[in-house]
């Protein structure tokens, strides 16, 4: 491996999930906003919270937690709403906290083992040891299953049509 791969860094959101210490990719992030109210969408996958309007656009809100199948975390002041990009559609998600932004060098991100915590592999692209704090990194391109995208994709369409 040359120098350069080697001292190449990625540079994460960190955020707390339950117990949990998770990472996201900071180019995949667009912002971070404070809890705020969120509207409820009948027929809504279990997971989708609902949406919000930030400036504007339409968002749907993932609750994160109950995506992973645990159980949702009280919402407090220090509750956010990271907004990004998932597979071309823009969605924000519900963390119990954002702790930082760490770069971290590209080489201390392990391969994820088979479970970890009842998460499927799927979501996980890695995992880091970071100062003694375990970070599971997300693959946010595989936070929704493809039918999943594309019933996003025609609610958000549905719903800017019935605004406009």
């Amino acid at each position: 491996m040359d120098k350069a791969a080697e001292e190449r860094e990625v540079q994460l959101v960190v955020f707390q999930l339950l117990d949990q210490t998770y990472g996201i990719d900071i180019a995949a992030v667009h912002e971070i906003i404070r809890m705020e109210s969120i509207t409820y969408v009948p027929r809504a996958p279990e997971f989708i919270e609902g949406i919000i309007n930030l400036r504007g656009r339409i968002i749907p809100v993932i609750d994160l937690g109950k995506r992973f199948n645990l159980s949702t975390g009280e919402r407090t002041k220090a509750s956010r709403i990271i907004i990004v990009e998932v597979g071309g559609v823009t969605v924000g998600m519900i963390v119990d906290a954002v702790l930082e932004v760490l770069r971290v060098p590209a080489t201390s991100i392990e391969p994820p083992p088979p479970i970890i915590h009842g998460i499927e592999a799927a979501y996980l692209r890695g995992i880091v040891l970071w100062n003694e704090k375990l970070i599971i990194l997300l693959n946010l391109d595989r936070i929704l299953f493809e039918h999943e995208q594309r019933a996003l994709e025609e609610a958000q369409e549905r719903l800017a049509a019935a605004i406009t």
